[in-house]
């Protein structure tokens, strides 16, 4: 039984091994093989090797931490695979795996080794240097992931800014005058919120557009206490866009062709708010995500509202 617990082991590390190296390349393959090596490892080999020794080295009373060891790489490894695949809750899933062995295992751990007169000290100090590596190294595969997808969404910014320079050259059509005057309206919002941002990081639309990567600190989040806020006695944010968007989405949506039609044009925008002046939306677009994720929704929302002017 032994033997077959080591083989499956050796077998699981080397497909996590082998997904993992594929999806630092971008290869076709990685991220299921990370599923199947992990799942693997999480829910057959861990259980597995921890009642094997548990019956044949264990005592009834460290019965808990058994259980306690196995519900930590759970979580630890759930959570790295979790920001591996970008899946939603990467983020939370995370932030709950890195205190966990220090706020769960370690206090059993330590509890129940307490009332072993015979265990090692070593013993303990080696836990204690796995855990540390344990954090340091979902620590940094969270900064790696985040930058990684940071990086791509740059490109698709220069994308944007490259399609609407193409845009800027078709000649306004002759349409409906009040829809293209709101969206006109809106676009000078946009241009107005991109302007603040870039005053407060200290650089220029032109070197944006030319060049995104120059923006400081772009996994940074919120820039709307600082870009968006509104002086005063009592400092509002700033709903402009927020409100716009509401009324031309409304105003798209009643004289579109049908109601299926009507209903998919809040994904154009990605914005769904209801009526009202809460702004929910305005801070979950420039507060919750990186700063640069903000700027680049701009850029993205400008290209279609654009785009959709021109097809009037």
């Amino acid at each position: 039984m032994k033997q077959k617990i080591y083989t499956l082991g050796i077998a699981t590390t080397s497909v996590i091994f082998l997904g993992a190296l594929l999806k630092i390349n971008h290869w076709p393959g990685g991220g299921q093989l990370l599923i199947i090596g992990i799942v693997t490892l999480i829910l057959v080999f861990l259980p597995l090797a921890l009642r094997n020794h548990y019956r044949t080295e264990g005592e009834r009373k460290n019965l808990l931490l058994y259980v306690v060891t196995w519900l930590t790489c759970f979580v630890v490894f759930g959570g790295m695979l979790f920001k591996l695949m970008h899946w939603p809750g990467a983020g939370k899933a995370l932030l709950v795996a890195l205190p966990f062995p220090y706020v769960v295992f370690l206090p059993v751990f330590l509890i129940v080794t307490s009332k072993d007169k015979n265990f090692s000290i070593h013993k303990t100090v080696a836990i204690l240097f796995l855990l540390a590596g344990t954090s340091i190294s979902a620590a940094l595969l969270a900064l790696n992931v985040s930058k990684e997808k940071i990086g791509d969404s740059m490109l698709l910014s220069r994308n944007y800014n490259m399609v609407e320079a193409v845009v800027d050259e078709i000649p306004a059509a002759d349409g409906q005058a009040a829809l293209t005057n709101k969206i006109n309206e809106l676009i000078g919002i946009i241009d107005d919120y991109q302007h603040k941002i870039f005053s407060v990081e200290g650089m220029s639309e032109e070197e944006w557009n030319n060049d995104p990567w120059t923006f400081p600190r772009p996994e940074a989040a919120s820039i709307l206490d600082k870009a968006l806020i509104i002086a005063g006695e009592n400092p509002t944010y700033d709903t402009r866009l927020q409100a716009g968007l509401g009324d031309l989405v409304s105003e798209l949506q009643k004289s579109a062709a049908d109601e299926e039609v009507a209903g998919k044009i809040p994904l154009i925008f990605d914005f769904y708010e209801s009526p009202g002046e809460s702004p929910d939306w305005t801070k979950g677009m420039f507060m919750v995500i990186p700063r640069v994720w903000s700027l680049i929704y701009l850029d993205g929302l400008e290209t279609n509202l654009k785009l959709i002017r021109a097809g009037i």
